[in-house]
């Protein structure tokens, strides 16, 4: 299975070692195809008075020396078309936010770079108008049709967080993983499936409770990987921190979700 693990965002040099420091059972885990996820800029916070992050520069500098010093493969997301090159040339996967899944230029000029694609499902998006966005990638890097072969072969992966009903909640259909992985590998987002967008006032909530009830529920019905954001401190973090486990939490949740998938595997 792939793991995507780490904070929502970068905050210091000294808590982001802390949680990569935290991480290393899953890396070191023959099991897993790990990677570790921060984010330099959050673009699109609720509050403009909410902590974005250190930008690309200072963002990118970070993330090099965790993968310096850890040896980790790395993911990160990007919200401009710009940000793409110096990106890549950093990080394994480069990642499509929910709310730019639709974004042809973003989409496509991630796809030119030689990073793996990683689209997240827009909370408004019908899970099967997502071939479309996968389609843009396969077609840029040479691929003529969204099945889920030609998507391992062009290394595009989808993303499920959920889907808004307003009233500052989410809900995922599992369902939406079937018709999904019929065109592309699919990670779920345990972590951002449970938030409440904008229920913190000014900011987004969240329930940490149901992430690993979901996640157990998703690796049962098929998926690929998982995405869970992780802080060793989920009350004191600067981006969705209710909706955040601690790496304690996410290791407990590992090898449940290892032997549920080598069971999911045997049975399909």
């Amino acid at each position: 299975m792939i793991f995507i693990a780490g904070p929502c965002v970068i905050e210091n040099d000294e808590i982001l070692e802390e949680i990569a420091e935290s991480l290393k059972p899953l890396a070191n885990n023959p099991n897993i195809d790990f990677y570790f996820k921060a984010s330099f800029d959050k673009a699109n916070r609720t509050s403009l008075d909410s902590y974005r992050g250190p930008g690309l520069e200072k963002g990118l500098e970070s993330l090099a020396r965790i993968k310096n010093k850890f040896g980790y493969k790395l993911l990160t997301d990007i919200h401009e078309t710009h940000q793409v090159k110096s990106a890549a040339e950093v990080v394994d996967i480069l990642q499509i936010p929910a709310f730019l899944c639709r974004q042809t230029d973003l989409i496509v000029e991630v796809a030119k770079s030689k990073a793996i694609v990683n689209i997240k499902k827009g909370q408004f998006m019908n899970p099967s108008d997502m071939r479309y966005s996968v389609l843009k990638a396969i077609k840029t890097r040479g691929g003529a049709k969204a099945k889920y072969e030609e998507s391992q072969k062009y290394r595009i992966l989808l993303t499920e967080r959920g889907s808004s009903f307003g009233y500052g909640n989410l809900v995922v259909d599992m369902r939406s993983l079937v018709i999904m992985r019929e065109f592309a590998p699919v990670i779920f987002d345990a972590t951002h499936a449970v938030q409440m967008p904008g229920a913190g006032g000014g900011k987004s909530g969240g329930d940490s409770r149901f992430a690993p009830i979901l996640s157990r529920a998703a690796t049962a019905v098929g998926i690929d990987g998982l995405f869970a954001e992780v802080h060793t401190n989920p009350k004191t973090a600067l981006s969705d921190g209710p909706n955040m486990l601690t790496p304690q939490e996410l290791l407990k949740l590992t090898n449940q979700l290892l032997e549920i998938n080598n069971l999911t595997r045997k049975d399909s």
